[in-house]
């Protein structure tokens, strides 16, 4: 009796109207990835003042999960950003961004940049401890577990996001207490 192939699975490009494969929702996509758990980290940037003359320019933060080390030779990490977004925006102008990584005593900053439809950054960064860079001139964060500066290198659309890959310029570990701070099923944890 001659063997039968298995029936094929169905075909990649077969997409619905959302940009999803048939069968895979918004919502079964994030459930999926919920199970993926992330260390947190806060991305920072300066954004220079407009006039010279006036105000010195704005500090900018945003909570990130997506974020990777990429390369030891040369130094590359990657941050994806949500394309259009504020974080999107000025980094797109300007090279110089940091990432300092949160410990687990810092969910309370995690949470605060993570926050939808706030008006100011200014007000977020008031009674958080930060020394500002020599580098990348962005808050590092106190109590973080490490700190890196670094100096855009390319920078790729990728569906709803922005994939940007930075030259780590420094390197810094400010503080050896605690664990990381992480991100599992839809909420802050802690290892153990």
């Amino acid at each position: 009796m001659p063997k039968t192939a298995p029936a094929a699975p169905p075909a990649p490009s077969a997409h619905a109207e959302s940009g999803h494969a048939v069968g895979v929702s918004n919502d079964e996509f994030r459930a999926a990835m919920s199970r993926l758990a992330a260390g947190v980290v806060l991305v920072t940037a300066h954004e220079p003042a407009l006039d010279p003359e006036g105000p010195g320019g704005d500090d900018v933060g945003m909570t990130a999960t997506a974020f990777m080390s990429v390369s030891l030779d040369p130094p590359l990490v990657l941050v994806s950003l949500r394309e259009g977004s504020r974080m999107d925006d000025l980094l797109a102008e300007q090279p110089l961004w940091a990432v300092s990584v949160l410990s687990e005593s810092q969910r309370h900053v995690a949470g605060r940049f993570a926050m939808k439809g706030r008006i100011s950054d200014r007000l977020l960064f008031d009674d958080i401890p930060y020394v500002r860079g020599e580098a990348a001139g962005a808050p590092l964060v106190g109590g973080a577990l490490a700190t890196l500066e670094c100096r855009t290198e390319q920078r790729m659309a990728a569906g709803d996001h922005t994939l940007v890959i930075g030259r780590v310029l420094t390197a810094q570990l400010p503080s050896a207490n605690g664990g990381p701070l992480m991100y599992f099923k839809g909420r802050y944890r802690q290892l153990g």
